[in-house]
């Protein structure tokens, strides 16, 4: 595994552990669907959030939360203007919905169920062990 997919991958445990923390359940990591002849699209990962009480009474169902995970590390960081959230540009958004839509249909979850589009951007600083987590809610429409 090269040392990109490695900080990838840590960026979403990372994200995973933390959205586990304010009430997400995880339902599905690194979802991969076939597209149109050789692309394939990804949704790192799927969760549900849980029904707050006052949502309960007012008849809402749990929203389906798809979660696009963006990871840098400090040292990229340092010698660039990016940020990592900065990489889900308007192609990627697109893509992202369509899988979405594709995985509510073959989970027989009708495309009116709340769901919505999250990125996590990570950013981690290896040497001294720290994450900043910053959560972009609903960023896809």
């Amino acid at each position: 595994m090269n040392n990109n997919k490695k900080l990838g991958t840590l960026g979403e445990d990372i994200a995973c552990r933390y959205l586990e923390k304010k009430g997400y359940k995880i339902i599905k990591r690194n979802y991969v669907k076939n597209l149109s002849g050789a692309e394939k699209g990804e949704i790192d990962i799927i969760a549900k959030q849980k029904t707050k009480v006052s949502d309960f009474f007012l008849g809402n169902k749990n929203s389906i939360i798809f979660i696009e995970v963006k990871t840098a590390s400090a040292e990229d960081f340092r010698f660039s203007d990016f940020l990592p959230e900065d990489k889900v540009d308007f192609r990627k958004k697109k893509q992202l919905k369509k899988i979405a839509q594709i995985w509510l249909m073959e989970n027989k979850i009708p495309l009116d169920f709340p769901w919505q589009i999250d990125v996590i951007s990570v950013k981690i600083d290896l040497s001294r062990k720290k994450a900043k987590i910053r959560h972009f809610k609903n960023v896809v429409f």
